[in-house]
C-alpha cells in the first residue's frame, strides 16, 4: 500500500466479515484494525479493547455529545461508534485502517469521508447464511430468524458500496480483499449469485 487508506467492510450478520477483516490485517503489515465501541455485553471470549470497547450506554451517549465519534447506529438494539480521533490518528502514522462496520456506519463515514473505499460482502446463497448463523451456537431459533429477518433488509444496500463480494470461498475472498486494499480492484471477481433469491422475504 502506498498512500494510507480508509477501508470499509460491511454484511450481514453471519457473513463472516470480522473474519475476514482480522485475516487480511494479521496477512497486511500497513493495515490496521478499528476497534469500535459499543454497548452491547461481551461475547464468551472478547476482551474489552481488542475485540470492542465496551461501554455503558451513558457513557456512549456522551461521547456522542462531544462530537467523538467518525460514526454511531443502533443495530439490534445496542450502539456502535467509531472514534473520530483513532482513525485520524492511524492514518497520520501512516497506517491503512479498516472498518468493520454495518451499511449505516458506512454511509456515515462516507458523507464525511468520500475518499474511503467501501466493500459489501454477500453470502453465496440464503441457506449459507442461515447455516452460519446456526453454527455459531451463540443464539436461539427465534433470534436466528430474526436475524435472518434483518440480514435481508442489510443485504438491500449492497449497491450503495463501491464493490461487492460474494465470500463463498475464505481463501478467495481474501484474494478479492487484498487485491482492493493494494489498489487492484480490477482483479475482483463478479459476484456470481442469483441476488433475487438471496433478497427474498
Amino acid at each position: 500500500m502506498n498512500k494510507p487508506k480508509l477501508f470499509i467492510l460491511s454484511a450481514a450478520s453471519g457473513t463472516g466479515k470480522t473474519s475476514l477483516a482480522n485475516a487480511l490485517v494479521e496477512s497486511l503489515p500497513d493495515l490496521e484494525f478499528s476497534v469500535s465501541h459499543t454497548t452491547r455485553a461481551p461475547r464468551p471470549g472478547e476482551r474489552h479493547g481488542v475485540h470492542y470497547y465496551f461501554v455503558n450506554r451513558k457513557e456512549f451517549e456522551e461521547m456522542v455529545a462531544a462530537g467523538r465519534f467518525l460514526e454511531h447506529a443502533q443495530v439490534f438494539g445496542n450502539h456502535y461508534g467509531t472514534s473520530r480521533a483513532a482513525i485520524e490518528n492511524l492514518l497520520r502514522r501512516g497506517k491503512s485502517v479498516i472498518l468493520d462496520i454495518d451499511w449505516q456506519g458506512a454511509r456515515a463515514v462516507k458523507a464525511l469521508m468520500p475518499e474511503a473505499v467501501s466493500v459489501f460482502i454477500l453470502p453465496p446463497t440464503r441457506a449459507a447464511l442461515e447455516e452460519r448463523l446456526i453454527r455459531r451456537g451463540q443464539d436461539s431459533a427465534e433470534v436466528v430468524a430474526r436475524r435472518m429477518r434483518e440480514a435481508v433488509a442489510e443485504m438491500r444496500h449492497y449497491t450503495e458500496f463501491d464493490y461487492v463480494v460474494v465470500n463463498d470461498d475464505f481463501a478467495a475472498t481474501m484474494k478479492d480483499l487484498t487485491a482492493i486494499i493494494r489498489g487492484r480492484g480490477d482483479e475482483v471477481r463478479p459476484p456470481n449469485l442469483d441476488v433475487a433469491a438471496l433478497l427474498r422475504e
